[in-house]
């Protein structure tokens, strides 16, 4: 009797890899991970939950300590471990982070983590994966200083001709994540690189554009979800009940009447018995917030622009700035400062499990450690709000591994 071929296994290494965003979209997808290197503790341990302990996802290394990692210590304890992967590994998968880079951000040209895209050209040299995927805000494609340096270069121009001596040919985009049934309008840099043997990526967008309606349809899943469509099962009207993890808050019931497709989509594995969403604990507002919030929602003439400036004094506006969510439309960039987005129906800024729907994550996808930080520990702390806030859209990252694997 003959025997069938094995399955091919696409192996994958996820840099910089958060809360795993990316490598979710890609395990969907079918890749088989090999190891993720993610530096922070609390982004690890919700990766590490969900796609270690929970999926599996990865055949970890022994070599490798399955802990949180930063990656110049991985290349400068493990070089030889790392280049006995060449010709084995499929794909390194991620950026690095983007803060310094990001034009919603104050932009430092020498924010010590900008130095982190050439430890990712080292890593890329020692493991010689087949392809590359490389992801950062379109800040990235701008360079620092223009007017008083007409020279300076964009980190994405480094990025590109460092690959390119490494025999990689490469391609970089401008995509907008709403187009591919993400309800926020998310545009980042994305650069593919494939070895120069192997092939190019120039119509790796083409790709994307035609494989995306089979794609969506194949999940009941629209071109576009509106916010509403994406979370309202998620309000507070739903009713409370203490919130499991964090003492002291209330969290929001599931609502089960009239699901949208997306809803039942993000919840379908996420077992019945669970009527308290995970991470879906609400904030706690003062008098003169919810005072504030009930204004802009009976009164802002405009939804979906943000408030700042004179505005945001004229409103009574507290914060930095705010966005009154629009029902009917999709959602801003979901970053990680909880209080950007006003909910578009009840006076209270968003749930992290809101912005992990609004981000493409599904139920099961729990989100671990604290919920927010503040002060010096800013610098040191990812809070589950800012670990949903740099994730790559998983949807999205799905199906991009699709296509990825098309080249192979």
């Amino acid at each position: 009797m003959r025997q069938m071929p094995k399955k091919r296994k696409y192996t994958v290494i996820d840099l910089f890899a958060g809360c795993g965003g990316l490598s979710l979209g890609l395990y969907q997808a079918g890749w088989q991970g090999l190891f993720a290197i993610e530096k922070n503790a609390f982004a690890f341990e919700t990766l590490k939950h969900n796609l270690i302990d929970n999926k599996r996802h990865f055949d970890w290394p022994d070599w490798l300590p399955q802990k949180n990692h930063d990656i110049n210590d991985v290349l400068n304890d493990h070089k030889d471990q790392l280049k006995a992967l060449r010709g084995k590994v499929d794909l390194v998968a991620g950026g690095p982070p983007c803060q310094g880079f990001s034009m919603a951000g104050q932009r430092i040209e020498d924010d010590v983590r900008n130095q982190l895209v050439f430890s990712y050209i080292r890593f890329i040299d020692y493991v010689r994966p087949k392809m590359i995927l490389f992801e950062n805000v379109k800040g990235f494609t701008y360079a620092f200083d223009k007017k008083k340096n007409s020279d300076a270069e964009p980190y994405s121009q480094k990025v590109i001709r460092e690959l390119k001596k490494l025999h990689y040919n490469v391609k970089d985009f401008v995509i907008d994540f709403s187009k591919y049934g993400v309800p926020q309008r998310r545009k980042r840099f994305i650069l593919v690189g494939i070895q120069d043997t192997l092939g190019t990526p120039d119509n790796f967008e083409e790709l994307l554009r035609k494989n995306r309606d089979k794609f969506l349809a194949e999940r009941n899943l629209p071109v576009s979800t509106t916010i509403q469509d994406a979370i309202s099962d998620l309000l507070r009207a739903n009713g409370e009940t203490p919130t499991p993890d964090r003492k002291g808050f209330q969290s929001g019931r599931y609502g089960n009447e009239n699901l949208t497709s997306y809803e039942k989509y993000l919840r379908e594995d996420y077992p019945l018995t669970h009527t308290i969403p995970d991470s879906h604990s609400f904030a706690k507002h003062t008098a003169d917030k919810l005072a504030c919030y009930q204004h802009l929602l009976a009164e802002y003439p405009e939804r979906g622009k943000r408030i700042d400036g004179d505005k945001r004094e004229a409103w009574g506006i507290l914060q930095r700035g705010i966005t009154v969510l629009d029902p009917n439309d999709v959602a801003p960039t979901i970053t990680g400062h909880p209080e950007d987005c006003l909910h578009y129906s009840e006076p209270r800024i968003m749930t992290v499990r809101e912005c992990a729907r609004i981000q493409s994550f599904p139920d099961w996808y729990e989100i671990r450690k604290k919920y927010t930080t503040g002060g010096k520990m800013r610098k040191v702390e990812v809070p589950r709000y800012t670990q949903i806030g740099n994730a790559i859209p998983p949807l999205f990252a799905e199906l991009a591994g699709n296509v990825l694997k098309t080249y192979l």
